[in-house]
């Protein structure tokens, strides 16, 4: 899914990142025309998926993604409660404190698809899905439901001229999820499909695997793919930018 189309010097970086990150998640986006066929081709049963809503946190210019920071909430179908994250990206793995390294919320990852790749940084708290729709709905603050690691790290990364409470909500997009494994492959797949308000939709397969097997598990699913017909040349789309994008335009004409 990913070595075949990185240039040397982008596999000598992604080497030197896989070796000091904790996981490594392949991606590949399906282009929208292909949705269908790719679906039946896999076997996939959409009664088995798993509803989600995902909210962003941003102002409508986008200050924090234009810093590298996501701040993100979840609610989940099926779930005791959902998550609240904050990410930073890029990270260079070496360059990050000890104490933040070995904390248990926190975890770096590569995240590769064909033509790129990148490490970021995050930390992850469990949520309720009633905390969740609160701050959405503006019963709550957002700094309440971060932890306190979380709020510290938004404010080292983004100073003083962002403040958490009086970042918009963009949001939400409802996201279908599902995991199977094929029995070709013999792990783990995710796909997830996420529709935006005005009709579009982005399609993402992935698997996750331990760093010292990234390049194996990614020629093994590219065999696969391409075995059910899957297209592997197409363009490819970040589901929290488009995100991000969406909404920071509609918060700006409703401003």
């Amino acid at each position: 899914m990913v070595a075949a189309s990185l240039a040397d010097e982008q596999l000598d970086e992604l080497l030197d990142l896989t070796a000091d990150c904790d996981s490594v998640e392949l991606k590949l986006t399906v282009p929208e025309e292909q949705h269908y066929s790719t679906a039946r081709a896999l076997g996939l049963d959409p009664l088995g998926a798993q509803i989600r809503q995902v909210y962003f946190f941003d102002t409508p210019s986008l200050a924090l993604n234009k810093l590298g920071l996501v701040v993100r909430a979840r609610r989940v179908q099926r779930k005791s409660g959902g998550d609240a994250i904050v990410k930073l990206r890029p990270v260079v793995p070496s360059d990050l404190s000890i104490k933040l390294r070995s904390s248990p919320a926190f975890n770096v990852e590569v995240d590769a698809m064909p033509g790129g790749f990148v490490c970021s940084g995050t930390l992850k708290r469990r949520v309720g899905n009633a905390d969740v729709h609160e701050v959405v709905s503006g019963e709550r603050s957002l700094s309440s439901l971060l932890s306190r690691g979380q709020r510290t790290f938004v404010a080292r990364h983004a100073g003083e001229d962002v403040g958490l409470d009086d970042l918009a909500v963009l949001g939400p997009i409802l996201v279908l999820k599902l995991r199977f494994e094929p029995e070709r492959l013999g792990r783990e797949l995710v796909v997830e499909l996420w529709t935006y308000p005005d009709g579009s939709r982005v399609l993402e397969l992935s698997t996750k695997c331990a760093p010292d097997e990234a390049f194996q598990v990614a020629a093994e699913a590219r065999t696969f793919l391409s075995r059910h017909g899957v297209d592997l040349s197409g363009e490819q789309q970040t589901k929290t930018l488009k995100a991000l994008k969406f909404f920071s335009a509609r918060a700006t004409e409703a401003a």
